[in-house]
């Protein structure tokens, strides 16, 4: 009886604290603050909030695909979010094109962005001097004193790679003996030793 009248007593409690949500709710954005149904939706990815930049970004993409000098442009537009949503991916893709295109601005970019690394992506040392390369041979001095270091850790990399590697190879043994069970069966369960 005591445990019916308890419980009796904790669904009401439960009941009386429970409330239902406002059907409006205020939501504040760029024009404002107002009450609004609580299901309504405000973002609306269709929308274009700027047509002009739009329209401008469109007519830049048109002569990048046909002037890798405006490749550059577009790809350095890109990594500075100038006049452009910041886009890192889109900048990489437009600077390895101006740079397939022979723009010799973009081989010093592109060797210090992968000898770098770029925001998620990390370096490669490798790739870092295939581009200084094309851009020492036209004698950049940068580019130059870049190389090396590009060199270097591309040594650097390599006798990390092969240790990881030797490591690696040596790992399953390990598994097998330095690493030891704290339960073990028995005929009574599972116990802790």
């Amino acid at each position: 009886m005591m445990k019916f009248l308890l419980l009796s007593v904790l669904l009401m409690v439960g009941a009386a604290s429970a409330q239902t949500p406002e059907p409006m709710i205020r939501i504040c954005d760029n024009t404002g603050c107002s009450d609004r149904p609580r299901d309504s939706a405000t973002f609306d990815p269709l929308r274009d909030d700027n047509p002009e930049e739009t329209r401008r970004l469109a007519a830049l993409t048109d002569i990048a695909s046909k002037d890798p000098r405006a490749a550059y442009d577009l790809a350095l537009r890109y990594f500075r979010g100038d006049g452009v949503r910041r886009d890192s991916y889109q900048a990489l893709q437009w600077m390895r094109d101006a740079g397939e295109r022979g723009v010799p601005a973009a081989w010093l970019a592109l060797g210090r962005l992968y000898l770098m690394g770029l925001e998620e992506m990390g370096s490669d040392p490798a790739e870092a001097e295939k581009w200084l390369s094309l851009a020492a041979e036209r004698g950049n001095k940068e580019a130059r004193k870049l190389l090396s270091q590009a060199r270097s850790a591309q040594k650097s990399e390599q006798e990390s790679f092969q240790q990881r590697e030797a490591d690696r190879k040596a790992w399953p043994g390990w598994w097998g003996s330095a690493y030891t069970y704290h339960w073990f069966w028995s005929p009574s369960g599972w116990y802790y030793r």
